[in-house]
């Protein structure tokens, strides 16, 4: 079997494990199968060391665009901590458009996303990236279909993961399409990672209830209602206390605080279930009644819909102790 070519672009402040995650799943499946099953070069952008976001520097084996060689199998883009602000060259970007054109698949880890978008290589796909971002890059590149909740994501030779750690799961998923489930399952078994990773990566957002927004009484409301989400706060509860009546309480929610006043609440009270879980001390039926959800099964829709797992599965991965 030929060998399969990976190269893998890495801006200056590039995060580290962006690069190393993936690049290690496949140098685990070479080691696993006992052949060459994949070629690796670190691309650079600029002469010399890669400094990293935490400071360390890599070393690239080759440079783009002066120098970045033949068409790869597959080529990935890392991610860095401010690369949706990084001024990229165009004649970067035209390497990068001419390079996925001649590749067999491409794509992203965490936010390198923004650079595929950029050189025009998102449009018409389903793609996601880091949960924290992924808002930014939908508004930026409409013609996208951002998914917030997705560890990873094919879609035509497109490849996109979410943050970070994502990465690994992105080469894991890239070497079972390319070499069969048994060899992809050695890797995750000797990297010690799951072969399927349960749930989304909204499960590990922190985003939650924002601030208190809007003119003073709708921020009185938000306070009430996040220091008390078990109780009842029906739309027109919420608006007696804000002094207005529920149409124009309702209107003007949405308009100052970009939620309507059910999302907000159902937001204070996943975050409310959220925290208790990680504690995980009390009962699921305690939860639900103590965050406002009329029964578990409630509950178990809201999680479901809003952080991609269940209650049960959430306390699982995220109690402490």
């Amino acid at each position: 079997m030929t060998s399969l070519s990976i190269g893998l672009l890495a801006l200056p402040d590039v995060q580290l494990l962006d690069v190393a995650g993936p690049l290690d799943v496949f140098a685990e499946a070479n080691a696993q199968s006992g052949r060459t099953l994949y070629n690796l070069a670190l691309i650079g952008t600029e002469p010399g060391p890669i400094t990293t976001s935490s400071g360390r520097r890599l070393l690239p084996d080759r440079l783009a665009p002066a120098d970045a060689g033949a068409a790869f199998d597959t080529l990935l883009v890392a991610g860095a901590p401010r690369i949706h602000e990084a001024a990229v060259g165009a004649d970067l970007l035209a390497w990068l458009a001419d390079a996925a054109a001649h590749c067999r698949r491409y794509g992203s880890v965490c936010s390198g996303a923004f650079l595929l978008g950029q050189a025009g290589l998102l449009t018409g796909r389903r793609v996601t990236t880091h949960w924290a971002v992924a808002e930014r890059l939908a508004v930026r590149y409409p013609e996208a279909q951002v998914e917030p909740d997705a560890i990873c994501l094919f879609d035509g030779p497109v490849r996109t993961a979410a943050g970070v750690t994502a990465g690994l799961d992105l080469a894991l998923a890239l070497v079972e399409e390319d070499q069969g489930a048994e060899i992809a399952r050695l890797v995750a078994a000797q990297l010690v990672m799951f072969f399927k990773r349960g749930g989304g990566q909204m499960q590990f957002s922190r985003r939650g209830v924002s601030a208190p927004a809007g003119r003073s009484a709708l921020q009185e409301v938000q306070r009430w209602v996040a220091a008390r989400p078990a109780e009842d706060h029906g739309i027109e509860r919420l608006a007696e206390r804000a002094g207005m009546s529920p149409r124009h309480f309702a209107r003007l929610f949405r308009a100052e605080t970009g939620l309507t006043p059910a999302a907000y609440v159902e937001t204070v009270r996943i975050e409310a279930g959220r925290r208790l879980l990680e504690t995980g001390e009390i009962a699921l039926k305690q939860v639900a009644g103590a965050c406002g959800f009329r029964d578990v099964d409630t509950l178990r829709r809201a999680f479901q819909r809003r952080v991609g797992t269940t209650p049960a599965e959430y306390r699982r991965r995220h109690a402490r102790g």
